[in-house]
């Protein structure tokens, strides 16, 4: 292997004046309630209505700015990431098995209750992130669903995240940011009753806020810096690679950008044409911030090597540019989504065609996957057994209670023996 350019790769540091900062908001939105809401918002949005939730007709109004395009596209999306929601539902069946005569175990999807999802609206308003965490919610049977997005400062909201909340399933929209967003969701400020669990992506501020907030109510994951790795072949196409690893280093100066090809010239080459792509690129000062700061180009000695090296940096999207994509999307394990074939990119994913967006960063996709519908549903086991199974049970389970000495324990299994032997001698 050998590294033709080297770069950061971002892992989820705890920042200890981010931690004091959202830690105090936090202690003063839960005293001060809607007080602390107000001066939030003013401070960092210079925005306070008299409501921060906006009625019906005030949806219907920002419905009614957008044109029937924006409305239609939008529809697509969402009508993508709908089905595709519920096909992943129809794989989560319940169980109940029969393990042994008279014992039956079991187990069963149960919704959450109430989720509160955050659209981030920052640098760009991310409208296509509603669907994301409303839609596979709404599908999973989750019954109440608050969504803020962040103001656009001073002015209000952006017609198109409203549209898209709105249409996602959202039953009570906010326009409100941040950690005082974060804060009235799960506190419960105001009229507002809390939520069971907290969705969506966010700047460093909201990241932490659903850090600190975890254990008072549930999370999906910690996202941070958007991710792309590229696995290229020398019979790829340098410029559309270029291309995609832009795509995402447009997000934010800390965007992860990685490349793994097979030869020195093909990694040149890329190199090459993202310079000259950047240069006529709009959002360039943001991409070549990141490229220059986190831009990461491997020469990989083998298929195998390429593999050991994706895996360990684990990113959150994961694209294929190589002829025999079987190999590497068999032996590949540790991604957020990966797209397969030159075919398809990562805009794709976050905007249109039914996967989620909202995906693992900074490693964590060793360990979890990004968001869908199973993420806000509870798999509950449950048993069942008859007398004679119970007495049978319990001779083993007081001898595994006496031997680690929890002799209360063992006293619900003895009397379970006495009560059902007792019971069958009558019979």
């Amino acid at each position: 292997m050998k590294v033709v350019k080297s770069g950061g790769h971002r892992l989820f540091e705890q920042d200890q004046e981010t931690t004091q900062v959202v830690a105090e908001m936090l202690t003063d939105l839960e005293r001060n309630g809607m007080d602390a809401v107000g001066k939030y918002s003013i401070k960092f949005d210079d925005w306070n209505p008299p409501s921060f939730e906006l009625t019906g007709k005030e949806i219907e109004a920002a419905i009614a700015q957008l044109p029937k395009q924006a409305i239609e596209d939008t529809d697509f999306c969402q009508a993508n990431v709908r089905d595709f929601a519920r096909a992943q539902l129809a794989t989560l069946l319940a169980l109940e098995v029969e393990i042994k005569p008279g014992v039956i175990l079991g187990h069963k999807h149960i919704p959450v209750s109430s989720v509160g999802s955050y659209i981030p609206g920052g640098r760009y308003p991310m409208f296509g992130s509603a669907q994301m965490s409303i839609i596979p919610a709404k599908v999973a049977g989750v019954k109440r669903i608050v969504a803020c997005t962040p103001p656009v400062k001073g002015q209000g909201y952006y017609p198109a995240t409203i549209n898209a909340m709105a249409k996602a399933g959202a039953d009570r929209i906010f326009v409100l940011g941040g950690v005082p967003a974060m804060a009235l969701m799960a506190f419960g400020l105001g009229d507002t009753e809390p939520v069971d669990m907290l969705c969506g992506a966010g700047n460093k501020y909201v990241v932490e806020a659903k850090r600190q907030l975890f254990g008072r109510c549930g999370i999906d994951i910690l996202a941070g810096p958007t991710e792309i790795l590229i696995i290229a072949d020398d019979q790829a196409d340098p410029a559309l690679v270029a291309c995609d690893l832009l795509g995402q280093a447009e997000h934010d100066p800390n965007s992860g950008i990685c490349l793994i090809c097979f030869s020195e010239a093909f990694a040149h080459r890329t190199i090459n044409e993202g310079e000259e792509q950047l240069a006529g690129l709009p959002t360039r000062d943001i991409a070549s911030a990141s490229w220059a700061a986190n831009g990461i180009v491997y020469v990989a000695d083998s298929p195998q090597e390429a593999v050991e090296l994706s895996n360990d940096y684990a990113p959150e999207h994961l694209e294929l540019h190589v002829s025999d994509t079987d190999y590497f999307f068999a032996n590949l394990t540790n991604y957020g989504s990966v797209f397969i074939g030159e075919e398809t990119t990562v805009a794709y994913g976050d905007k249109s065609i039914g996967t989620n967006h909202i995906l693992p960063t900074s490693r964590a996709a060793r360990y979890t996957g990004g968001v869908w519908v199973g993420k806000f549903l509870k798999t509950c086991t449950f048993q069942r057994m008859t007398q004679a199974a119970s007495a049978e049970i319990a001779a083993v389970t007081e001898r595994q209670c006496k031997l680690e000495n929890m002799l209360a324990h063992a006293v619900t299994a003895r009397m379970r023996i006495e009560r059902y032997r007792a019971a069958e001698r009558s019979s």
